[in-house]
């Protein structure tokens, strides 16, 4: 936080009119600070808005097709988000993974690439920064997350393994089952509550990690792996201080720690922005602070770094021996690894510019007023707000839809018809059948919508909130859902399901009967 002499200044400036009246009024009066800038200002109105640090200069154009093309559509697609064509979406909040608006710089530095097959300096530079900011000079660069986590399941997990997490990510669990092996889910009982006021809802429960540790044995287990910004939990922060003590029960067993890095931005900001200790720290100290806890980072470059890729990174050379020989098997040569160069150099600065709480604050910033503004009207959303996006909880939305029917699924089909906004399902739909054939009851049954860095306007964020409160006001026309097509690996990405008791026709009567804009010509 700026000391006692720097703010004196500051309100010198802001009273001779260094600000705007309305920035004046909220600086001089409303002391709600972020290091290095503000987060939110407050109107003359008394309105709280996220103030943005940024310029549009590139835009896209965008269509909200008529009702009855959108209900088409959802028919189309199986009542699967995942499966609707673009052109059908008004305000595409399904992910951030690689939606997220790149910036100047970023798009400068394409042009320089060197596109050698081997040897590139692209991959020297790239190298270069992720050293720089993780102290990590052993970088395996591959194509996305998820290729990662193949590289790092492929080489570690065996049959019989069991791998500690605070949390799991679909694909990491298939990743980990595919290779033999079992996840072990220690997120601190507190995760479980959409309703909370705990900073950090990704935190690993110490007590429960030693006794899995205990029960599992040492050598059933490859590593612990932390994510940041647990994103089946709505996007929800781990503490640098818990991750303290992770480290500790790490070393105290001889077990490797492993990072999923994809959020780290937004874990670093809200750890800025909650953990009392870290007020005073900018986020490349807090990252350089993480790094040095763990053995391995991994981490998707359509998250962190606004750009198409990823990479993992370590300091330990004999894991970075074991992992190497399968990038070129499945993903290329070692200085390009699936990546177009291209996009490496786009990455390259966009690690430094996930540095930048400006550019990195902005997307919690909306997702912070979406949350609050749906929380005065009364709609269930996880609290507090977290990365990715807001997050409705439909367990409370739609509470008369039974889990085994996908209320999470359903109240994402439904705001898309409402709407044109295009969410996804965080739920048991995005689970799996056991054995005995049943669902895998999900903990929580949530509708993600993302917010991804510098894309969407309030405007656009402020037209989310009104159809979501009127869907809110008509919940209960909302019905359940069943597969009509049912892929058994990752059924959420191409499954196709089909309204029970045909509960979209009563729903498009009711909005094509009320006066909410049915297309962008309305």
């Amino acid at each position: 936080m700026p000391g006692r002499t720097e703010l004196a200044k500051l309100y010198r400036w802001a009273l001779v009119g260094g600000l705007t009246p309305v920035l004046r009024v909220y600086f001089l009066f409303r002391k709600k600070f972020h290091p290095w800038g503000l987060v939110m200002i407050r109107l003359l109105s008394g309105e709280e808005i996220p103030l943005e640090f940024h310029r549009t200069r590139v835009v896209q154009k965008i269509n909200l097709v008529p009702a009855d093309r959108r209900w088409q559509a959802l028919r189309e697609a199986g009542f699967n988000s995942f499966l609707l064509q673009s052109r059908d979406v008004f305000l595409d909040m399904l992910t951030d993974s690689g939606t997220n608006a790149m910036s100047d710089r970023q798009l400068a530095a394409m042009a320089i690439a060197d596109d050698a097959y081997a040897g590139s300096e692209s991959f020297v530079r790239f190298q270069a920064k992720i050293e720089s900011i993780f102290a990590k000079p052993l970088v395996l660069p591959v194509h996305q997350g998820r290729a990662a986590e193949n590289i790092i399941c492929r080489t570690f997990v065996h049959d019989g393994d069991t791998v500690p997490m605070n949390y799991h990510f679909t694909t990491t669990k298939a990743h980990i089952e595919a290779n033999g092996g079992r996840i072990v889910e220690l997120v601190a009982r507190e995760a479980l509550q959409t309703k909370s006021d705990c900073p950090f809802k990704g935190n690993f429960a110490i007590d429960r990690l030693e006794q899995a540790i205990g029960s599992i044995g040492v050598d059933r287990i490859p590593f612990i792996r932390v994510e940041a910004c647990t994103n089946l939990l709505g996007g929800q922060p781990f503490s640098l201080e818990n991750l303290r003590q992770v480290r500790a029960v790490a070393e105290r067993f001889g077990i490797w720690l492993l990072l999923d890095a994809s959020l780290l931005a937004e874990n670093l900001f809200l750890i800025q922005r909650r953990e009392e200790s870290c007020r005073g720290k900018d986020l490349r100290t807090i990252a350089g602070e993480i790094a040095a806890l763990v053995d391995v980072i991994y981490f998707s470059a359509r998250k962190l770094g606004c750009a198409r890729g990823g990479a993992i990174a370590t300091a330990n050379r004999q894991l970075f021996e074991a992992m190497k020989p399968l990038i070129p098997l499945y993903e290329g040569f070692l200085t390009y690894g699936g990546m177009s160069l291209r996009e490496m150099e786009a990455l390259t600065v966009g690690l430094d510019e996930a540095m930048d709480p400006a550019g990195v604050g902005q997307s919690p910033g909306f997702i912070e007023f979406m949350v609050g503004e749906l929380q005065r009207q009364g709609i269930p959303v996880v609290t507090p707000a977290g990365a990715l996006g807001c997050h409705l909880d439909a367990t409370e939305f739609v509470p008369h839809i039974r889990q085994e029917n996908y209320p999470a699924g359903a109240l994402t089909a439904a705001l898309y018809l409402v709407s044109g906004i295009r969410g996804m399902e965080r739920g048991t739909m995005s689970s799996v059948r056991g054995q005995d054939g049943k669902d895998l009851l999900a903990d929580m049954e949530l509708v993600r919508l993302a917010l991804p860095r510098r894309v969407f306007s309030l405007s656009q964020a402020k037209f989310a909130i009104d159809r979501i409160v009127w869907l809110y006001q008509h919940r209960q026309l909302i019905g359940g859902l069943r597969f009509s097509e049912e892929p058994k690996l990752l059924r959420f990405f191409t499954g196709k399901l089909a309204p029970i008791n045909g509960w979209d026709e009563t729903l498009m009567e009711a909005i094509l009967s009320s006066a909410i804009p049915l297309s962008d010509g309305d």
